[in-house]
């Protein structure tokens, strides 16, 4: 067990800054300048919990104590099976708290609580693989619908026998970026395709890359700069859509702050018929790349400092494979395997995540010994 006095004093530390904080967020000055505000106002939220908890520990090592007291003055048998009992719990519930008091201790990535933007492009494979990303879509769909998160498409490409070949979405509600994250790398699987005669399993690939959505105000960008151009948008939609130039393509000259080269970004909306909400959802996905590409060296220095890279680092990495002859799902950073496929293919992924989540504040723990 930790040393309780060593884990109250990074707590006592604390209490002044949330003091500090929490007058800081009531300043007008402060209310005005929306960048700072919003960045106090997650430290209040990560501070809030942290004192909360403080009191749980000082609460239940208080009752603890107390009870020790009666137990070496009361004779009474009533309340001393009384004061063993608490006693007894708050054995349990200590490192119950202390464990938790680690986790929160471990500095907050700041982009958890972000939306998120999701990719899915097909890989290897041909055809099977635009399949493949089509059931990983409706996956990540019925898994958002579970949690009670909104999606909404941005743009997809659709695949020559069903599936995608592209398929980008915004993911939004609590805590959407700090869960799927974990999704982003290549997701592989072993099956008989459908265009398939004789057969024989095949292997295909598609991959997932899970961004987080940038807040206006997270990079700068010269909009006067942007060049649009419209376009009819094609598909599903009647014939409104194909009369109708609601189909946007964004062009913005962007200089690499990593590498200095100037780049050219081109997005593509088609997500509404609304051009105006096409042009405001493209600009968001603008923000979100560039956002990405500024911090990747952020993202590159903290895998490089864990062994299994839980939920960062290489994108192109083989992370899951999907067996479906087995009904089996792997996970090959964490070697998680279980045989409920059709399960998980409807959306029931949380265990897995789970299993990433403790996976990494593990090592996250170790990094931050108490």
């Amino acid at each position: 067990m930790p040393d309780t006095n060593h884990i109250l004093q990074k707590l006592d530390g604390l209490v002044g800054r949330f003091d500090e904080v929490s007058t800081l967020i009531t300043d007008p000055s402060i209310i005005a300048d929306q960048r700072r505000y919003v960045r106090l106002s997650k430290e209040y939220k990560e501070l809030e919990r942290l004192i909360d908890v403080r009191k749980k520990y000082i609460q239940t090592l208080g009752n603890v104590a107390e009870a020790k007291e009666i137990l070496a003055s009361e004779q009474d048998p009533e309340m001393r099976k009384i004061a063993n009992e608490e006693v007894e719990a708050g054995r349990q519930r200590l490192p119950e708290i202390e464990e938790e008091i680690k986790l929160l201790l471990i500095p907050a990535d700041p982009e958890d609580d972000k939306n998120a933007i999701v990719e899915i492009r097909s890989g290897t494979g041909g055809d099977e693989a635009a399949i493949f990303a089509g059931d990983l879509f409706r996956m990540y769909s019925r898994y958002c619908e579970l949690k009670g998160w909104n999606i909404s498409v941005s743009n997809c490409n659709d695949g020559t026998s069903g599936g995608f070949k592209e398929m980008i979405f915004i993911v939004s509600g609590d805590n959407v970026y700090g869960t799927l994250k974990y999704e982003s790398g290549v997701h592989r699987v072993q099956r008989v395709p459908q265009t398939e005669t004789q057969g024989r399993i095949h292997t295909s690939a598609a991959t997932v890359a899970v961004l987080p959505e940038a807040d206006e105000f997270d990079v700068e960008i010269n909009e006067g700069e942007i060049k649009w151009d419209t376009f009819r948008s094609s598909g599903a939609g009647g014939q409104n859509v194909n009369k109708v130039e609601s189909g946007v393509r964004l062009r913005y000259l962007w200089k690499n702050p990593n590498t200095g080269v100037t780049e050219e970004i081109l997005i593509e909306c088609t997500e509404t018929r609304d051009q105006p909400k096409n042009k405001e959802r493209a600009l968001s996905r603008l923000r979100s790349f560039i956002y990405d590409k500024e911090h990747q060296k952020y993202i590159d220095d903290i895998a490089s400092r864990r062994k299994t890279m839980v939920s960062t680092g290489d994108r192109s990495a083989k992370i899951r494979t999907y067996n479906y002859p087995q009904g089996r799902i792997t996970d090959h950073r964490i070697n998680y395997t279980v045989y409920n496929l059709a399960a998980f293919m409807n959306g029931d992924i949380q265990d897995c995540i789970n299993h990433l989540i403790v996976a990494e504040n593990a090592e996250r723990i170790k990094e931050n010994e108490l």
